[in-house]
């Protein structure tokens, strides 16, 4: 560059505006002066795989509440005439004419030959869905007497959009009552895991000492047994005599309180780093007492990072439900989970012959997706200055 070229100027030349300056100050306070959950919520909304899947839980957990009304058939409803049905396909269209969502209607033949049901659709009648209608009878929550669903079988016809099962009772309406035992049962264990991991681990990473090293030694003695092989031995002590109620508050208080140490450990690392922290001593100084320093002052240091732990640890909770009643020891009818409706497909041959008895497993692996990228949105959430 020559001596008589100037220097290229990078100043703005314009004038100066104090409104500008003022936002981007304004911006720059309202990050600095958010709350924890605020910037927790603001890193979260940038996680589009965790928002989705917190939505479709949502979505989910929300169908539990009116499964009765989602659900086309009652729980119990047999169609005796349709054993094995397969899925009825939904169409819109007959005869290049549009009539709306319609199924045909399915005409069963028993096979003798290879021992089997079989089924065809007779094309010739459409048979419009109905919407917002009056089908089987049930008891909402098993108080109110109802008939109302949201959608149900034509008035001639059949509407088995994921087929039947051996009884002639529909996958769909099964898998919809299901939900609410098998999402519930995760949350309840959750709770119970998290009240002992919680007191526990609090209480040694606050005292230590001997009490440590006593919770220490029991929370090695739980985690040198399989999970597995432990839960099929507690769940086949349970009477055979009890009650199904008293059956699923069993097999939810064997998941809690073999899956509290992981969280009774993350809780008691955090209270021995914390402990010696500033304001610990100051609530120390000023007389508080060790429950409300661990209440009100430890605890909700990291309560972004239990509730991280807890979306993780519901889909083990739920795995192990689905398990246990899989193999005949967890749950069993007359109550309806996703696990007791999977426990039908242990036979290969039936499950060659009719694979949508295994469609309740689809529900499983979509809840248990969802809360692991919930989960690990959440625990990236959690660090919020990262």
């Amino acid at each position: 560059m020559s001596a008589e070229q100037p220097l290229p100027h990078y100043v703005a030349r314009g004038a100066f505006d104090p409104h500008e300056a003022d936002a981007l100050t304004a911006g720059q306070e309202r990050y600095y002066l958010a709350s924890q959950w605020r910037l927790m919520w603001w890193k979260f909304r940038r996680h589009r795989i965790a928002v989705v899947s917190g939505a479709i839980l949502v979505a989910m957990y929300a169908t539990i509440l009116v499964s009765e009304i989602l659900a086309p058939y009652n729980l119990h409803t047999r169609a005796t005439d349709y054993l094995y049905a397969p899925p009825q396909a939904v169409h819109f269209f007959h005869d290049g004419s549009l009539i709306g969502p319609f199924v045909y209607p399915l005409e069963a033949r028993r096979n003798l030959e290879v021992l089997k049901w079989e089924y065809r659709e007779d094309t010739s009648r459409p048979l419009p869905i109905r919407f917002f209608c009056l089908g089987d009878s049930y008891e909402f929550w098993g108080a109110i007497e109802g008939r109302f669903h949201l959608a149900c079988a034509p008035r001639e016809g059949t509407l088995f959009l994921l087929g039947t099962d051996r009884l002639g009772r529909d996958i769909l309406s099964r898998i919809v009552y299901g939900a609410r035992i098998s999402l519930t049962i995760g949350l309840i264990g959750v709770a119970v895991s998290f009240s002992l991991g919680i007191v526990i681990g609090g209480l040694a990473g606050y005292y230590g000492g001997w009490i440590d090293n006593l919770t220490q030694r029991v929370i090695e003695i739980f985690r040198s047994f399989p999970h597995l092989p432990l839960w099929m031995a507690l769940s086949a002590a349970l009477p055979v005599t009890w009650s199904p109620l008293l059956i699923y508050i069993g097999i939810t208080l064997i998941l809690g309180l073999l899956d509290w140490t992981g969280l009774a450990r993350a809780v008691r690392s955090k209270l021995l780093a914390l402990r010696e922290e500033d304001f610990c001593t100051a609530a120390q100084l000023m007389g508080a007492s060790p429950k409300r320093i661990i209440g009100r002052h430890l605890m909700p240091s990291f309560t972004s990072h239990l509730i991280a732990s807890a979306t993780l640890s519901i889909p083990h909770m739920i795995l192990g439900e689905t398990a246990l009643s899989f193999l005949g020891l967890g749950l069993r009818p007359p109550i309806t989970s996703w696990g007791v409706l999977l426990n039908e497909a242990q036979n290969i041959n039936v499950v060659a012959l009719y694979p949508w008895l295994m469609l309740p497993v689809v529900p499983v692996i979509v809840v248990v997706l969802a809360f692991n990228f919930l989960g690990d949105g959440l625990r990236d959430a959690a660090d919020p200055y990262k």
